[in-house]
């Protein structure tokens, strides 16, 4: 997944603290100034941050049901086995709070809502171990 940034330097340490994740590449291509890195999870997750001077903001909805009222992106989610102490730990790490931790529309799921220091939605979904 990628997700374009104001400030790579401070997304990137953000992302790394808060979920963990370690720094796998990272690049800068001269002619367009596009610069990114990829961070990976020991899950095998990865996220990649691009940033390019001169962007602009787009698509910053507060919550899910106005992200979802324009196409494209607007969100990512990761799973979590025990929802509760990672939503209070991003918020912690300066993750905006969204929607509190509560029940999903999937039977036997809970889930909850943060946003990054850009205000990047970011969806929780607690499944238990199998």
């Amino acid at each position: 997944m990628g997700v374009n940034v104001r400030d790579l330097p401070a997304l990137t340490a953000w992302y790394r603290k808060a979920f963990g994740l370690r720094p796998v590449f990272d690049f800068h291509l001269d002619a367009p100034g596009l610069s990114g890195v990829v961070l990976a999870h020991p899950h095998g997750w990865r996220v990649e941050l691009l940033a390019r001077p001169g962007s602009t903001s787009g698509l910053r909805a507060p919550d899910p049901l106005t992200a979802a009222l324009t196409e494209g992106y607007g969100h990512f989610a990761v799973t979590t086995p025990e929802l509760d102490p990672v939503y209070a730990a991003l918020v912690a790490q300066g993750a905006g709070e969204v929607m509190k931790p509560g029940l999903s529309p999937e039977p036997g799921i809970r889930m909850a809502w943060v946003s990054d220091p850009e205000g990047n939605l970011i969806e929780l979904i607690e499944k238990k171990a199998e």
